[in-house]
């Protein structure tokens, strides 16, 4: 009785261990210090939006979003020139700017390595598993066209 009461307050007490997910931090990706810094900022950044490119899981509101947020950016160049002409306001507006971009590029970065740890069945004791984000949607991609293609009359539905 004692054995399995004492397999009861394990089992509870593994149920209660938080599930950790972090992700590694990436670099700033959106910085430039003036107009010509910028173009080419922008022209990179565009051209890792694509299948197979750093950040290929932007969606299209995200990019609608990155975009817009481009064009407020490129108007402060266009006023300013470089940065080091800006007065507080269009730095402070910039640099908001900035960490707007980065903060979506940062989460769909394809290269980001995301870890969890959780227990395996039959287990208490944690185990730390690190995958790419990239991986990630990857195999949520697959999965999804997966069931789609078995929902369809032809696939494989079971008959």
């Amino acid at each position: 009785m004692k054995f399995k009461f004492s397999l009861v307050v394990m089992a509870a007490g593994a149920l209660l261990l938080p599930l950790a997910v972090y992700a590694s931090k990436t670099e700033t990706v959106v910085k430039a210090q003036d107009k010509d810094d910028f173009a080419a900022v922008v022209a990179a950044v565009h051209q890792q939006m694509v299948p197979g490119g750093h950040w290929e899981f932007v969606d299209s509101a995200e990019r609608k979003d990155i975009d817009g947020t481009f064009g407020e950016m490129q108007a402060l160049f266009d006023k300013y020139g470089s940065v080091d002409k800006m007065d507080k306001d269009a730095k402070v507006e910039l640099y908001a700017d900035q960490e707007h971009v980065n903060d979506i590029l940062t989460r769909r970065d394809s290269r980001k390595l995301v870890c969890k740890s959780e227990n395996p069945i039959g287990s208490i004791i944690p185990k730390r598993t690190c995958r790419t984000y990239g991986a990630i949607q990857r195999d949520r991609e697959n999965a999804q066209e997966f069931m789609q293609h078995n929902a369809t009359p032809g696939g494989m539905s079971g008959h």
